[in-house]
């Protein structure tokens, strides 16, 4: 049983996976097929990104323009992200909004982010693994970003490890998004 929370982006939900307990510990599974499409959640994913990170790390804003467009169902699997989805379709209601959720082992929560939106996050902890499922296989032709600063996310963090490519993504006021909302 799966518990889908929709959020202020068409399209982007918070996903609680039951977690079964006893005094051995604990069993999640983050993916069911069936039980995925049932949500109305139905794509076959590519592949999957593990990352590793330590804290005040922060990754995007990437995505996979079209025809290689991407849907992400992210998980953390260890430690915490504060993550973001990005509407990056033109004619959206919500283009330009984000939204932030708090991902995290403990809480067992995953993000399903749909085509047209941009994401990246903060790592809250040391040691923290996030876990992605893609909709498709990675294309480096077809990748895209967003500058991490250029949004109006508060990260609350004064000195982020970013990598040099995110640094050098343009700010959203330059992007120019392939993606049309439908």
């Amino acid at each position: 049983m799966y518990q889908l929370i929709n959020t202020s982006l068409e399209g982007c939900y918070e996903i609680l996976p039951t977690v079964f307990t006893d005094h051995r510990g604990s069993n999640i599974k983050p993916f069911h097929i069936d039980t995925f499409k049932k949500l109305g959640i139905e794509y076959s994913f590519g592949e999957d990104f593990v990352a590793k990170s330590v804290k005040g790390v922060i990754r995007g804003f990437h995505f996979q323009n079209p025809p290689h467009a991407q849907a992400k169902l992210v998980y953390c699997v260890n430690g915490s992200i504060m993550d973001i989805a990005l509407d990056i379709r033109k004619g959206s209601p919500t283009y330009g909004k984000y939204q932030a959720f708090n991902l995290s082992g403990s809480k067992n929560n995953m993000l399903f982010i749909p085509e047209g939106f941009a994401h990246g996050y903060l790592t809250l902890e040391d040691n923290t693994i996030a876990l992605y499922k893609m909709s498709s296989v990675y294309n480096p032709e077809s990748e895209g970003g967003i500058r991490w600063d250029s949004i109006g996310v508060d990260w609350g963090i004064a000195d982020p490890i970013i990598s040099v490519k995110d640094r050098n993504y343009a700010p959203f006021y330059e992007f120019e998004s392939k993606f049309v909302y439908k």
